[in-house]
């Protein structure tokens, strides 16, 4: 696969899971790669097992002097593709338990850390008359779930700067959409079934059965599933402003 050879892709929280997926999937689409996130020795180690070329570079996409000098780094690199996949989970409690500093720390990195990126790259883009950016949201901006409203609520704003921006943009050739992946196997996924299998007396089988059972495809979906659907979603010239379910049908 070799589409995308000849652009470079900037991929934000791309030391681990998803980024790192998506980083992966990208360099064997053939892109030049960027990851960037917080901690540099996960994201040299990304880099260096990426089939092609690729750079890391440490910036906390929630700080505005820390993105304004990664696009100062990046003056010479033309990068046509912008992946914001930074995000944390946040706190897992009832709203009325929830500190304003928790509230706030998940939208300034999922919520400003996308404006703050986008500000940044899209000028160039709209100069050049192309480019992509993708913004990774999840399912869960659209649908109830207990006990997560910052998350909830900051992805559902993504989902809301995803649409407006596209309309800002578009005219200048420049694609914005949002991807919104379902429940993703893995470490975070098993800790919950255990957690789960603990508090109502199920065995972790049983607590992850009566999960996925929710999706029509009767299965979580995989990291490298992810990094496919921003690819195909680069192959769509026609796509902009669209929110991409990858769920296995968790909200069909």
């Amino acid at each position: 696969m070799t589409e995308l050879r000849g652009r470079t892709a900037l991929v934000t929280g791309g030391g681990s899971g998803l980024g790192a997926a998506i980083a992966r999937a990208l360099s064997l689409a053939g892109a030049d790669l960027i990851v960037v996130g917080r901690d540099a020795r996960k994201l040299d180690a990304v880099a260096a097992e990426l089939p092609g070329s690729a750079r890391a570079f440490v910036c906390d996409v929630a700080d505005e002097t820390s993105v304004a000098r990664l696009r100062a780094d990046l003056a010479d690199t033309e990068v046509s593709i912008l992946v914001n996949n930074a995000g944390i989970a946040g706190p897992v409690a009832a709203l009325t338990d929830i500190g304003v500093a928790d509230w706030d720390e998940v939208f300034a990195v999922n919520v400003r850390g996308t404006f703050l990126l986008c500000r940044e790259f899209l000028p160039a883009m709209v100069e050049r008359g192309g480019g992509d950016v993708i913004n990774i949201a999840s399912v869960s901006g659209k649908r109830p779930l207990a006990h997560r409203t910052p998350y909830t609520a900051s992805k559902m704003a993504v989902l809301g700067l995803t649409s407006t921006l596209a309309f800002e943009v578009g005219p200048a050739g420049v694609n914005v959409n949002t991807l919104s992946p379902g429940p993703v196997a893995g470490d975070r996924m098993s800790r919950n079934f255990r957690l789960e299998a603990e508090r109502s007396g199920k065995s972790i089988h049983e607590a992850e059965t009566a999960f996925v059972s929710r999706a029509a495809l009767g299965r979580m979906i995989t990291e490298d599933e992810v990094g496919a659907a921003v690819v195909a979603m680069l192959s769509m010239p026609g796509m902009c402003g669209a929110d991409v379910d990858l769920s296995a049908g968790m909200i069909a």
